[in-house]
């Protein structure tokens, strides 16, 4: 997809998280995402932090928390997560834009962040996750290419043929994993809920590399 277009989408895919957040009531927004440890709230939280906090803030707490990104990321969401859900989905539509300038591969990493994001709140609340099909074959062209920074191991699709059976395309070859697009992109980065939407020969070891 043409950069222009992945800014423009990852934008619309924010908004729309916000939107969602804005209509769930207080049980809803406890729920645990497929992300663990942060309920729903929480995960809203975590897209505005990384908009509002900026790649400096994480790394710098990050160096005061051993080197450990993870750590910092989950402090820095819960910091937001303090805030009543109205003020971060208000945060959450001002920032959506965010940077345009941003080099090749974040762009598209960026996108496929808000869409797994997306299937992590929208999944366990029992939500229909029918991301746009473009988008979600952007977000496995990158996940399947050289470079899919912060998703997930470069070995873990290695040997292994990611068939959409909804868009009759694939990526890679290999053993085959098959099943609809939004399954395929969750499970390669590590959504284990939603293998039993998906076949084929390579599903044991992809699993079995998730779970190593």
């Amino acid at each position: 997809m043409d950069r222009a277009l992945i800014h423009a989408a990852t934008a619309q895919e924010r908004r729309k998280i916000a939107d969602l957040l804005d209509e769930l009531d207080e049980a809803q927004l406890a729920t645990q995402t497929l992300c663990a440890g942060w309920d729903v709230k929480t995960m809203g939280a975590h897209l505005v932090s990384t908009l509002a906090d900026g790649i400096l803030r994480m790394t710098l707490l990050a160096a005061r928390r051993r080197g450990n990104s993870d750590v910092a990321q989950d402090e820095m969401a819960r910091r937001w997560a303090l805030l009543p859900t109205p003020e971060i989905t208000v945060r959450l539509r001002d920032l959506a834009d965010g940077s345009y300038f941003r080099p090749p591969p974040v762009a598209p990493g960026l996108l496929t962040e808000i869409l797994v994001h997306g299937g992590d709140i929208r999944i366990p609340l029992g939500l229909p996750f029918e991301p746009d099909p473009q988008l979600t074959a952007a977000a496995l062209d990158f996940l399947t290419g050289p470079v899919p920074i912060g998703f997930m191991p470069l070995r873990r699709l290695r040997g292994l043929r990611v068939h959409a059976t909804d868009l009759n395309r694939t990526w890679r070859d290999g053993a085959e994993v098959r099943g609809a697009a939004a399954a395929l992109m969750m499970a390669v980065v590590g959504r284990t809920a939603v293998f039993d939407q998906l076949d084929g020969p390579g599903l044991p070891l992809l699993r079995r590399r998730i779970s190593a």
